[in-house]
């Protein structure tokens, strides 16, 4: 017999005494899980957020309007909420490993294309390939993550993944226009097409789907499966969170994606390495936000609507408040403003352990993976309507009034999201030691 691990005593009897199942006390490869996964949700997050940065060298080089540049940056979000339902489906029926190494191959192709193309086509495509490999980049860490630790980790952990994950942003901010104005954007895509490659082979060689001796959950039948899909349909908990994402991440996405370069580039007159520095401070933003909110709900206040519904109301009234500014803005404002939109935005993350805890844990990759859904859609549908109701040759762009469409319509999508999300019943799971 193999003998004990001699401090995984502890670690479990808390649990229990806590009432929650630890389903690997002691175990370190759980971590090491947890920090390669991180990294492959960093360069999620930097391609997602990419083109913001880079889009007036995009718009020059390839004469781009602003609805080509709001379709550009919509594409990969498109492509990554259409594959959410059959990554549900595949995950569940075929295992993590298998899954994330046909994703990986398509995501490598599509950074190398994007930095190799001279067309909008070639770019449009390029940022498909990028979508659909990259749409599992979260959803597997958090499945992950529910396989190998404890529920009341959960929250905490995923909001630290993510915020890991905003390193991404960061890399797409003030480093991405260092490194377009040393290298060229071409050259940094195809630096990051390795980097790419050299992650996901890390991720094959240390990852296992459960820990061991785990149960191997018997294969799903497709009826099993679609009748679970229908019974998640069927709620309106799921859909208020469905949309509370939606639009939470969207607008969020939206602006540090895209519309936040050309507001402070164009509207306000900061430069590009300035206004990089204004964007990274949503990506810190949003990093501090996350792990902190997240254990604030799992640990302080053990609840996941008293957490997100006040920092939905504090987003919506930030976003009002830029409307207001006049042609000349500080640096200091502008920043401390955006970190605060980052922040606000950040713990609506934590209404996947929402959704995930008034479900039970057979449904756990399917929820997660069909509420992702909305994020990804909503950060292409907001980013494309923006760019349609912005229609113009961004140069044109020349004061903060020309962008007012973006302040109106996130305070008004903000507005009904809190009105939605405050009629969803606050989860239990942390109140009555639910695993």
């Amino acid at each position: 017999m193999p003998a004990p691990v001699a401090h995984a005593a502890p670690s479990a009897q808390r649990d229990r005494v806590q009432g929650f199942i630890d389903p690997a006390p002691g175990n370190r490869q759980r971590w090491v899980i947890f920090i390669v996964g991180s990294l492959g949700f960093v360069l999620s997050m930097f391609y997602r957020v990419s083109t913001a940065i880079i889009s007036p060298d995009l718009a020059r080089e390839l004469s781009l309007s602003s609805a080509q540049l709001g379709q550009l940056s919509a594409a990969f979000f498109y492509a990554f909420a259409a594959n959410q339902i059959p990554l549900g489906l595949a995950l569940d029926r075929f295992g993590v490993r298998r899954i994330m190494a046909v994703l990986a191959v398509l995501a490598v192709a599509g950074a190398v294309l994007f930095a190799a193309t001279h067309s909008f086509a070639g770019l449009l495509l390029a940022r498909v390939l990028l979508g659909i490999g990259m749409s599992g980049n979260l959803m597997v860490v958090l499945a992950l993550l529910a396989a190998w630790f404890p529920v009341d980790r959960f929250a905490f952990l995923g909001g630290m993944v993510i915020s890991i994950g905003t390193l991404g942003n960061m890399l797409a901010a003030t480093p991405l226009a260092l490194l377009a104005q040393s290298m060229g954007w071409r050259g940094t895509f195809y630096a990051f097409a390795l980097v790419n490659a050299v992650l996901a082979a890390a991720f094959l060689l240390v990852v296992r789907d459960r820990p061991p001796g785990a149960q191997a959950p018997q294969p799903k039948s497709a009826s099993s499966l679609f009748k679970g899909l229908s019974r998640l349909l069927g709620m309106y908990p799921y859909w208020a969170i469905a949309f509370s994402n939606f639009f939470r991440y969207g607008y969020f996405a939206a602006l540090q994606g895209l519309w936040a370069g050309p507001f402070l580039i164009y509207g306000l007159g900061f430069s590009p390495v300035t206004a990089g520095n204004i964007i990274l401070a949503m990506g810190l933003g949003y990093m501090v936000g996350l792990p902190l909110c997240g254990r604030i709900s799992d640990r302080l206040l053990r609840s996941r609507k008293k957490v997100v519904l006040p920092t939905f109301i504090g987003f919506c009234l930030l976003v009002i408040s830029i409307r207001f500014w006049g042609e000349t803005v500080s640096f200091g404002l502008a920043w401390f403003t955006f970190f605060g939109l980052g922040f606000l935005a950040a713990p609506g993350q934590i209404m996947y352990a929402h959704i995930k805890e008034l479900l039970p844990p057979d449904m756990t990759a399917q929820a997660l993976t069909m509420t992702n859904i909305f994020p990804a859609l909503g950060a292409a549908t907001i980013t494309h309507v923006l760019g349609l109701l912005i229609a113009a040759d961004p140069a044109s762009l020349t004061k903060p009034a020309d962008f007012y469409t973006l302040w109106y319509v996130g305070g008004i999508g903000l507005a009904v999201t809190i009105i939605l999300y405050s009629l969803v019943p606050d989860s239990q799971a942390l109140r009555r030691g639910k695993t």
